[in-house]
């Protein structure tokens, strides 16, 4: 199988790939196109069939699995496929597992570096908090297998808690390098700040916005999930109650960016800056994965710049 992490402009592929999405729409002359997002377990690339009602063009729908003819283009700093026949594929013709992009850091791993975090906190409301969640078979094994996106970063099996993990090691870090931040704290939400995306997209393969998740967003569900289990905790202290919601609600920043607050204490800036450092390290490290452009890769809106590798 032609995997998709290792597209190369100009190449010819012939290979069977998952729908992960579909859009039909028409150009400023009004000639109909079709956009695709075609994803296996390495990743996933923009399609565009220009001439979707050609011979050659099957009927297909989102999460089908379909046999490309195409040719490799780049468009923006990214690869894209150019589809020239397309059909549909039955099932036996393709293995599931070649499809779902997974961490490639074990995930067994990384949950035993996460619970060492989750052992190593000394405040007794804190840790009962987080073994409310992280104690949990059931929220385990959908924490495990989540992503942290649909596309921008860590989208992938595994990708909730490779970015938690990273998130927290870098509010480790940080209580290191500046003492006066409450470490239990810190690490607590670090590990929290991101569990309502569970609720915010729907399981592979789809991994795609919730019901819920359209209407509240992962920062409100998050809030709501860790406040469920404060209130259950008996004397949970008030004040360290709002401190936890607070980081939660603040942990995007800019109201521009979805935060329903700006952060208000020390905790909730290091946190802001160690998600915000993780998903725009990670997002970069996806975009030179995609391609083997070493030139200038264009304007990129995520990391609002025009970029490229760095020299070797």
């Amino acid at each position: 199988m032609k995997y998709i992490d290792s597209f190369k402009e100009g190449e010819g592929i012939n290979d069977i790939y998952l729908v992960r999405s579909k859009k039909s729409d028409v150009t400023k002359t009004g000639k109909p196109y079709d956009k695709l997002v075609l994803a296996d377990r390495t990743g996933s690339v923009d399609a565009m069939i220009w001439d979707p009602n050609s011979a050659g063009i099957d009927d297909f729908d989102t999460l089908d699995y379909i046999c490309v003819n195409a040719v490799v283009n780049s468009y923006q700093g990214a690869n894209q496929l150019n589809i020239k026949r397309v059909r549909k594929c039955s099932e036996g013709e393709y293995d599931p597992a070649d499809y779902l992009p997974v961490s490639e850091r074990n995930i067994d791993d990384m949950w035993k570096e996460l619970m060492a975090y989750v052992n190593g906190v000394e405040n007794k409301y804190l840790r009962q908090l987080l073994e409310a969640f992280f104690g949990d078979d059931d929220f385990a094994r959908k924490f495990k297998k989540s992503s942290a996106a649909k596309a921008v970063h860590h989208g992938f099996v595994g990708g909730l808690l490779e970015h938690t993990l990273s998130v927290t090691n870098l509010c480790n870090y940080y209580t290191k390098a500046y003492p006066m931040l409450h470490k239990d704290l810190l690490l607590t939400v670090a590990m929290l700040h991101d569990i309502g995306k569970t609720r915010e997209l729907s399981d592979f393969p789809q991994n795609d916005y919730t019901d819920e998740g359209q209407l509240m967003g992962h920062i409100v569900i998050g809030a709501h999930m860790a406040m469920e289990k404060m209130d259950a905790i008996s004397g949970f202290p008030q004040k360290l109650y709002s401190e936890v919601t607070h980081c939660i609600l603040a942990h995007h920043g800019e109201y521009e960016f979805g935060s329903p607050k700006k952060p208000a204490i020390m905790e909730a800036v290091a946190l802001h800056f160690a998600d915000n450092t993780d998903a725009k390290m990670e997002t970069m490290k996806e975009i030179f994965k995609s391609t083997t452009d070493d030139g200038w890769l264009g304007f990129n809106r995520l990391i609002d710049s025009n970029i490229r590798k760095t020299s070797d």
